[in-house]
């Protein structure tokens, strides 16, 4: 899939993005198994200095083993049922890219285990279980859309400029 779309985003629209990912903390992340395509519901985090989404899962699951195989993935992020919306008019961001191990001795593992415990501090003590590892999905491209014909293709490089104000508003 090849976003085409170069529409400059309004601000309103950057900041509902920038929201959007501060707000939601589970995504649909698509993979491909045996072939074939699958979904599933994963918690993530953000790592804006490489423009990274994380996520920890376990070696268990049919998308850990899906991702080592094939790391073609994508996440899908949506934004909370409004009453009375129109749900074709939700906003959502569409992320396509690579979902990498970030194994204990990598030099991004620090920093990563951090921005996810930081965003799921709940999820602490799956960190001790021995089948769980932590994946980055570096980003490919984007598609943000902001409500009813509104819609933005976002390069990787777009997507990390985005990022840096999310990290930064996401401490106040």
């Amino acid at each position: 899939m090849h976003y085409t779309a170069r529409v400059s985003m309004t601000d309103a629209d950057l900041h509902l993005l920038q929201r959007l990912l501060q707000a939601q903390r589970l995504a649909a992340l698509a993979t491909l198994h045996r072939g074939e395509p699958a979904a599933s519901m994963v918690p993530f985090a953000l790592l804006p200095e490489c423009g990274s989404a994380l996520i920890h899962v376990s070696r268990l699951a049919t998308h850990s083993k899906d991702m080592q195989e094939q790391p073609a993935v994508a996440l899908l992020i949506l934004a909370e049922a409004q009453a009375d919306d129109n749900p074709l008019a939700r906003p959502r961001l569409s992320l396509k890219g690579r979902a990498l191990p970030c194994p204990l001795e990598s030099p991004r593992y620090a920093a990563a285990r951090a921005a996810y415990l930081e965003r799921l501090p709940e999820a602490q003590e799956l960190f001790s279980f021995p089948d769980f590892s932590l994946f980055l999905v570096e980003p490919q491209a984007a598609r943000f859309v902001a409500g009813f014909g509104r819609a933005y293709a976002l390069t990787a490089e777009r997507w990390r400029a985005v990022l840096a104000p999310t990290a930064s508003a996401a401490g106040n």
